[in-house]
This record gives structure tokens, sequence and C-alpha cells, in this order.
């Protein structure tokens, strides 16, 4: 179901999100649970990394989402040879004018897709630090402010694939989740077999919203409860992965951070607003746990993953 924002105005917000995620459902097939991490990521003004292999829908889903909500999207295909300026912009001199003139890059977009990010070498993949974090790009002496709302979905293949370059940590910290989305079930993948490729689709989509709605629908989220028992579940998940991380003999897993743990929080906030709730439950957290804490734990939402969830398992609820 695709519904305009001027039809919205007084659908419930519940139903308007779940709105999003049937439409998101249309394009990606079989995939509701990323679909739905993805919204939450953006919901909670965070940045995305999809880690996976090459054709299950990496670059789609952020078509996709962009098509949905309205907003402008930009897509660049990071390569061994891509300079930051490709990134951010150049500026150029003008004979007419005899000044520079700065020519904005694809950064100055609302969604931004960042594809096969760990194919450029670190020099360039540094040049979304400062966007991500502060979402403002420094220039020539100058600093310019992004877009409001700006998300980052970056694609990367699995390290073990030629010409990929690791994400350094200070990197993959910027990134609110991690998901892979992994081969459809038999069904999904019949249905994709038997309709063709749903990218085509994407220019008929409907938009759900616009900028204004989705920047209220973020306040909304920020604005979710969260009880001091729910926070004492948090602070004792952050102590375990500490601990962990510094009795595990050999093991290659971090401790968590206190910004991670300001990032689960808001992460959390958005997923109990997709549920319709206004405070944020013990199942919230565990439903986005692994996407936030996988990549921080292990450098990677593969080998994160399970330990992420082991951790779940070691910690009572409140």
């Amino acid at each position: 179901m695709s519904l305009r924002p001027a039809e919205t105005r007084t659908i419930p917000l519940p139903e308007r999100l779940a709105a999003v995620v049937d439409t998101l459902g249309s394009i990606v097939v079989g995939k509701q649970t990323p679909l739905r991490l993805a919204l939450a990521c953006l919901l909670a003004r965070g940045h995305l990394l999809i880690e996976d292999i090459p054709g299950v829908g990496k670059s789609t889903l952020a078509q996709a989402l962009a098509a949905t909500l309205g907003l402008q999207y930009a897509r660049v295909q990071f390569t061994s040879d891509l300079l930051p300026a490709d990134v951010l912009g150049v500026s150029i001199f003008d004979p007419a004018t005899h000044a520079f003139r700065f020519h904005s890059g694809p950064i100055f977009h609302s969604i931004v897709l960042a594809d096969e990010i760990n194919r450029a070498p670190p020099k360039t993949q540094s040049a979304l630090l400062e966007a991500m974090e502060e979402r403002q790009v420094s220039i020539d002496g100058n600093t310019r402010p992004l877009p409001d709302p700006f998300f980052v979905i970056a694609t990367q293949n699995p390290a073990e694939q030629i010409g990929a370059y690791p994400l350094p940590e200070s990197q993959l910290d910027r990134f609110l989740m991690t998901i892979e989305l992994g081969y459809p079930e038999p069904a999904a993948e019949r249905e994709l077999l038997l309709s063709g490729d749903r990218r085509v689709r994407i220019a008929d989509l409907a938009p759900c919203a616009d900028a204004a709605t989705l920047l209220a629908w973020q306040r909304e989220a920020a604005a979710v409860h969260v009880a001091p028992a729910l926070l004492d579940y948090v602070q004792a998940l952050l102590a375990a992965s500490r601990g962990a991380g510094a009795t595990a003999s050999g093991s290659a897993h971090r401790g968590l951070s206190p910004r991670a743990g300001l990032l689960l929080v808001a992460a959390s906030r958005a997923w109990a607003l997709l549920a319709g709730r206004p405070m944020v439950l013990p199942e919230d957290v565990q439903a986005v746990f692994p996407a936030v804490a996988g990549h921080r734990l292990a450098g990677s939402a593969r080998a994160g993953g399970p330990q992420a969830k082991t951790l779940l398992r070691a910690v009572p609820l409140p």
C-alpha cells in the first residue's frame, strides 16, 4: 500500500510506518526484518551498512527507500581510483567571475548510497567520516551543511572477496547498524523469477512521506519513553560486552563504547515506534542489538552477530 503525504495526515503513525514497510516489501521481497531494521536506523538518525554478497538487493533497498520516502538520492560507486573530491565536490575556477566556484558532490543528497564502500582505499573511505558524524563537510576552508534528513547507506562485499579493503574501526563506528539480506526464501525467490527485476517498479512508487514528514517521525522516535529499568538492562549489556572482551583470550572482539549505548537506545526507541508503542520494552532492545552491536564487537555483521546473541542470552531481562 502506498500513501501520498497529503493523504496520511489523519492516519495513525504506526499505520503510516507500516505502509512504508509494505511498499519497501513490494520491491525487496521476503525481507521484512531487514527492511524494518533499515527504517528504524533511519528513524534513529543513524547510518546503515549492508554487508552481503553481490546480487541480493543491497542497492535496490537504498533506491526503494529513497523513492518510498520522497527523498533526494545519489549513488556513488566506490572503486580503487575514487578520490575524496568525487564524493564531496570540488572548486573549479570560473573565468567569467575570476573566482572559484564550488560544485557539490553526491554527498549533498538526503540519501547517499556508498556502493561497495570497501573497494575504495582508506583515504576515500575517510571522506565520509565528518559527513556521517557532523552532517557537514569542510572543503577549501569552508564548512558546508548537509541536507536534513541525511542518511548514508553503504554496501560492502565480504572481506574475503578480491579487491576489498577492510573498513577501519572509526569508520565502522559511524554506522548505527549493520545488516545482511541473505538469499531469499524459496517462495520469495520463485516470485522474483516469475515477475522479473523489481527495480523497474521503483520509478512508479508513490511516496509515502516527504522530508518534512520524516523529520517529524524522527522527532517522534526520539521522544519514545525509556524507563530506568530499561536503561539498567542496556548498561548490563554494555558491561557484559566489556567483560567478555577483557577475558576472552585471543578474541578479536571489543567491548561496546558509551556511544554504542546511546545508539542502542536510539535504535530501540525507533523499533518501539515502528511497533506503535510509546515506550521501549526489553524486546525492542533485543530486536536491534545484533544489528547495532555486531560490527562493533567483531568488525562485521557475520562475525559479530553470534557474539551479540550470546551476550543477549547471558544478560538476564529486567
